[in-house]
């Protein structure tokens, strides 16, 4: 963040310095809201949540080395006073962004692949100039305030995650930042319980788009009509990615090596470049499409962006994370988050990379709930439990009674029924596949996250560490 006083942070956000001795005490790191993760120089903000209250924490992250804190309360330390720490918050975001002229500005939403492409993009763009990407899926109104105030004098281009959960979530973000590139991925079921139809899920995603300038770039995915269609609804110009024949930017020959990583054609024009992507699953050359043609709108040469795709590396955990242990299981951990689309795409590459192998490997799926779908959600978890059927998984493990769908959907499946057992939580989950997988099997571990299965992944490859975090 670049460095202010006290002072200038209460004019920008509204407040007031709590003690006038520390008007000239001077902020030089970025905010943050984690008390365990104390930045030096920073300002910590006091948020209240339902179950945690910042505010009691304010006080121990000054004495680690905090400037200062951001409080709805009067605290005895250096601090800004304000009737709400988020909404302020995101008014100190703005203020750092409108003093950062030569900033770029890039917002990415979709209904899946935002931090995949995210990810992708920053390793890009890192080439040609200063970047800042959220660590993580840092998305709302609170992380995205929080990655734009690490933006320094230095930084040439800003990638933020933009999450909705209903209508003018999208355009408050964006009247904080000033995105000039809008990359927006696709308009699938997530949220679908809040929301309630995918057109305004559509319309929701779309408000990234028409926040655009004249001058800036909208990059849509033509081959998502609920995307393509969103041409209409930007003033700037418009750059597509994907496998339609009029995408500016096109994906081809998409196929799969023996650990599941995608190799593709990328032609833009008369150019044809070939990637192969050190990334695992079908969908991430989708995201790195997405990224290519984000990079060419900031100004990145697209060979040198596709050239540059061959040497990604995942910076996020628990999406695709493949590990095989020292006893020869390979487990597949996705279980940061999960919607129908991506619990779909998760599954085909796992009967991907059994079936390169000789002889193919046992599959296990062990799959957990998919939050926030409302009315479908039922009917969405069958439909998965269809699929890992008709894709003959070896054995399914449906963990927790929300994800109950799950099992019905695959037994329902009378030519093809894999075994499947039910179970009431991770640590069941973990006694169970102890006891079943050997060396040579393959096991996705997938469910949104609030089910909590990355600790089933973590032990499956003896790491205690990762299950507690």
């Amino acid at each position: 963040m670049i460095a202010m006083t006290l002072g200038e942070i209460a004019a920008a956000v509204g407040g007031d310095v709590i003690d006038p001795a520390d008007e000239h005490r001077i902020v030089s790191g970025p905010a943050f809201h984690d008390s365990r993760q104390v930045v030096a120089g920073g300002l910590f903000v006091a948020v209240v949540g339902e179950v945690v209250d910042g505010h009691d924490y304010a006080a121990a992250a000054v004495s680690q080395g905090a400037a200062a804190a951001l409080v709805e309360r009067r605290v005895e330390l250096p601090a800004v006073l304000v009737p709400d720490t988020v909404p302020a918050l995101g008014l100190l975001s703005r203020h750092v962004v409108d003093r950062l002229p030569g900033l770029q500005v890039v917002g990415i939403t979709g209904s899946q692949g935002k931090t995949g492409t995210k990810d992708i993009l920053a390793q890009l763009l890192e080439r040609h100039s200063p970047t800042v990407a959220p660590v993580g899926s840092f998305n709302t109104e609170i992380g995205v305030p929080l990655t734009a105030l690490r933006a320094t004098q230095d930084t040439k281009h800003l990638i933020l995650e933009m999450g909705a959960r209903g209508r003018g979530h999208i355009r408050y973000l964006t009247s904080l930042v000033q995105p000039r590139i809008g990359v927006i991925l696709n308009v699938g079921v997530a949220h679908l319980g809040e929301f309630g139809s995918r057109a305004d899920i559509a319309a929701a995603k779309g408000e990234l788009v028409e926040s655009l300038p004249t001058d800036g770039h909208a990059v849509l995915n033509a081959d998502d009509p609920l995307v393509s269609q969103m041409r209409g609804r930007t003033a700037a110009s418009v750059v597509t990615f994907g496998q339609s024949p009029r995408a500016d930017v096109r994906l081809s020959d998409v196929r799969l090596d023996e650990n599941g990583r995608p190799h593709f054609a990328l032609t833009v024009g008369d150019t044809t470049t070939e990637v192969s992507l050190p990334l695992v699953g079908e969908h991430q050359a989708s995201n790195a499409a997405a990224a290519a043609a984000a990079a060419w709108a900031a100004g990145m040469p697209v060979e040198a962006a596709a050239a540059a795709l061959n040497g990604v590396r995942s910076r996020s955990p628990w999406r695709m994370e493949v590990t095989t242990t020292p006893g020869g299981v390979t487990v597949i951990n996705d279980a940061y988050n999960a919607n129908p689309d991506s619990m779909r795409a998760a599954l085909t590459t796992l009967v991907a990379i059994s079936s390169r192998r000789q002889p193919p490997a046992r599959t296990f799926a062990v799959l957990g709930e998919m939050r926030e779908l409302g009315a479908a959600a039922a009917a969405e978890h069958e439909a998965v439990g269809r699929l890992t059927a008709q894709l003959d998984i070896s054995q399914l493990v449906v963990v927790g009674e929300a994800a109950l769908p799950v099992h019905t959907g695959a037994t329902s499946e009378s030519a093809r029924q894999p075994r499947s057992v039910c179970v009431g939580d991770a640590e069941a989950a973990i006694d169970f596949l102890r006891g079943a997988v050997r060396p040579g099997d393959v096991v996705l571990v997938k469910a949104s996250r609030a089910a909590g299965l990355e600790k089933v992944a973590a032990a499956l490859v003896g790491n205690a560490t990762e299950a507690e975090t």
